[in-house]
This record gives structure tokens, sequence and C-alpha cells, in this order.
């Protein structure tokens, strides 16, 4: 658990969810990303609660210690809301701010845009809005003969376990060393797209040294976590791309009109890439609540890791902007 956080157990939606919670004032809901755990979010659980706000930050369904449902249905873009709408509630507030990083973006924009009622604002690192795409993406993405795009790669269950678990700590080096900053700018097929006949994992060279953010005890806890719950539930967020493409339908052409922070790394691959890059420069008009965009220099994927400084203070900076809660 992360200094100065409590940790508290609520079951939401039949899934009991493990949560570090720290801090009185408005809510603020932290979602991590893939694979990370709330443990992610160290760096600004104790910042932001001094600074007068009611943290909560869970590991999601499928990661840590919260469950991790072995239906690879139960892990769609309406159960991920689902379960930070019932923690909301669970936590006795009546409206919050949500704040994701990576697939927790994802579910931060989705529970803006499906429930505007309860999500007062959002914040979003490393992944921009993107909006419902005309066709179901990773079919799409086959079809186009991109099958080695990492998203069809993690769609067949047991492949990427396989892969990821037979070494736990050379894994989790490859990926948050791999995807940080390095130093050289990386092109968006270098980490976006697998060899030919090779892994997720032979896309990312193992760092000779872990990056400065991140410390050989910081990185023992992650594995230790990985090592006893292994990758399927974050996996079957993935598995759930089309799926989630079908149930939301009916939000087709929706805009998020809460205001809204987005934050990534200028060498994040993912907005290098050609459909982050596309998304992030048609945000301001899919966003029309957007306030601010930051691109920190030198920083790569992991940012709220990496550059705590700068991502705790365009957080405070957004969240000040928007007053208090009723």
């Amino acid at each position: 658990m992360m200094e100065g956080a409590n940790a508290r157990e609520y079951v939401v939606n039949g899934v009991r969810l493990h949560v570090a919670e720290a801090g009185e004032g408005p809510l603020v809901v932290l979602c991590h990303g893939w694979p990370e755990l709330a443990f992610s979010w160290r760096h600004q659980v104790p910042a932001l609660a001094a600074a007068g706000y009611q943290v909560a930050a869970p590991d999601l369904r499928g990661f840590g210690r919260s469950d991790a449902p072995g239906d690879v249905g139960a892990y769609t873009v309406l159960h991920l809301v689902g379960d930070v709408v019932g923690l909301v509630h669970a936590l006795g507030a009546r409206e919050a701010v949500v704040v994701g990083h990576d697939w927790g973006a994802t579910i931060a924009w989705s529970c803006a845009l499906l429930r505007p009622d309860l999500f007062r604002a959002v914040a979003a690192l490393g992944v921009p809005f993107r909006p419902r795409a005309p066709a179901a993406p990773v079919r799409a993405l086959a079809a186009a003969g991109r099958g080695r795009f990492y998203w069809v790669y993690f769609q067949e269950p047991g492949v990427a376990e396989a892969e990821f678990e037979r070494d736990v700590d050379d894994t989790l080096r490859r990926v948050l060393g791999g995807l940080g900053a390095s130093d050289r700018p990386r092109g968006p097929d270098e980490v976006l797209t697998l060899p030919e006949g090779g892994g997720f994992l032979d896309m990312l060279r193992r760092p000779e040294r872990l990056p400065g953010w991140l410390g050989e005890a910081e990185l023992a806890a992650m594995v230790e976590a990985f090592r006893r719950t292994g990758f399927r539930g974050g996996l079957n967020y993935y598995r759930n791309i089309d799926r989630n493409w079908e149930l939301t339908a009916a939000w087709e052409g929706a805009a998020v009109r809460q205001p809204a922070l987005f934050v990534a790394g200028a060498r994040d691959p993912v907005i290098l890439a050609p459909f982050g890059r596309q998304a992030l420069e048609a945000m301001p008009a899919r966003v029309p609540g957007l306030r601010r965009t930051v691109l920190v220099e030198g920083a790569g994927h992991w940012i709220q890791q990496e550059r705590p400084g700068e991502v705790n203070a365009a957080l405070l900076d957004f969240l000040a902007g928007l007053g208090g809660t009723s």
C-alpha cells in the first residue's frame, strides 16, 4: 500500500475492489492502466489529499487485490464504468472528478460520456478521447493486414499470458522501461506492432538499468502482484474492444462536454502512433470542455510516475479551476 493512504475494500456490481484512500473533500477517483495497479498513483494520492481532496485509487477489476472474474465478457466498458459509478456511490458522494491513465483514461472518458450527471470533470493521461470508430476496431485492423498490431495479438486467450508470465520481472522491466522515455525517440511501429515471428516483448529491449523514476523496491512490489494474479484480467480489457464498439452504438457522435484535461509524455508511443496523433488533433472538437492539453517533453508513456511534479501541478491547477462540489 502506498504511503499516506488507507486500504479499504468495497463490493460493487458483485466485484470486490481493493482501494487506496486518503484525504477529505471533493471526490477524485484515479483509474490506473495496463499493466499497472493503484500503486502507480503513489505520487498523486498524497498530493491531492494534502490539497483538500478525497482521493480513491482502486485496483481495477482483474488487477492486484481486487476480484478478477473468470468470464472474458465481464470486462466490457460498461462493467468498468459501472465499477467506478459503484465506487462513487459506496463512498457516499453525489459526484466526482474521474482521472485515468492508459486503459484508465479510456474508462475515465467513458465515465464522462456515459454518466455526465455523476462525473463533473475528467482528466486523462496518455490516451486522448477517441470517438466510436466506423467499424469494430480489432476486426478492422485484421482486415487491413495489421494482424501484428498488439491489440490483435492480445485477442487469443492464453497466448500473451504465457509470454508475460514466463518471467514477470523481465516482462515488467521491458514494458515499464521500454515504453517510458528513452535516449532516442521511437517510431510508432517500433513499439506498437510485433516483429514477424515475435511476441509483444520482442518490441521492447530490456533496459540495462531501471529508469530513474522506478526503484527496485517499487518494481518488486509490482512483480509480486502480477506473479500472484497473472495478466489475464488486464488482457481481457483488450478482448472486449470489439464488444465495446457494439455496446456503445447508442453514443455514436456523442461528445464529452464536462471540463477536461489531457496530459501526456511527448514521447509516448500512443500519441506518436497515427491513430493517437489523429485523436489528439481532433480532441478540441470532440471534447468541447477541454481546458488544457499538456505535453511533457522527454517523457514517455508512464507519465504520472515519470513526471509526478508536472502531472500533480497540472491536476491541481485543473481541480482548483473547477471549484468545490455540492
